[in-house]
């Protein structure tokens, strides 16, 4: 189990090379128009986010893969969940990194996935409770976005991993209610976040890809 433990650290890291670090799902649109000025506003956005958006659900579908639903029709809703085409392209390019990496590690043949697909199959294997995996992914969707606004904004690094430490009993919580949550529990409402990925796409100027 503390071989699993560390193989899963290493593939939900922040570190792991998945190009995590280009996109902002949809923050960077918020931040350009000063809707996102500071630490405040940051972490109300993730907070939200997390709650009530696309992390919360990509948990939901994690847990299904690993609790062994079919891929199949767990890839194909997902994706039919996607709200625009740069969350499409979030989902396949990053599952794509991911399962060409795992790949290269384990060895094995592994298809492409929506990367929460890819990473409840990845994961199956791996002797560790479900929702420790949750919240380990729920953590990289916070920090990726924490990360995104550490180098848009003018937000200091300390304040930032300030504001990762203070999330971490929200990402336990919402971990343990997907881990034995059904596909009927889907369900996002996080209209500004949306319309703000949407509006991300026709950026004249844009770091991220998302």
């Amino acid at each position: 189990m503390a071989e699993d433990r560390l193989l899963l650290w290493q593939w939900l890291s922040p570190a792991f090379p998945i190009g995590a670090f280009a996109y902002s799902q949809g923050l960077e649109q918020p931040m350009a128009t000063g809707a996102v000025r500071n630490i405040a506003d940051v972490e109300a956005w993730v907070t939200t986010t997390l709650r009530f958006g696309s992390p919360r659900m990509d948990a939901i579908f994690l847990a299904q893969a690993r609790a062994g639903a079919d891929p199949d029709l767990l890839s194909d809703l997902l994706l039919s969940y996607a709200t625009c085409p740069e969350r499409e392209t979030e989902l396949l390019d990053q599952g794509r990194a991911f399962a060409a990496l795992i790949g290269t590690i384990t060895g094995k043949t592994v298809s492409i996935r929506p990367y929460p697909v890819a990473v409840g199959l990845a994961t199956r294997a791996l002797d560790v409770p479900t929702e420790e995996v949750l919240s380990l992914f729920l953590h990289g969707a916070a920090a990726q976005m924490i990360s995104a606004a550490t180098r848009f904004l003018p937000l200091g690094q300390s304040e930032s991993q300030a504001l990762l430490s203070r999330l971490a009993p929200l990402f336990t919580q919402l971990a343990t209610e997907a881990a034995t949550a059904s596909l009927d529990d889907i369900a996002t409402f996080t209209p500004g976040a949306d319309m703000a990925a949407m509006r991300h796409e026709t950026l004249e100027v844009r770091i991220f890809r998302t």
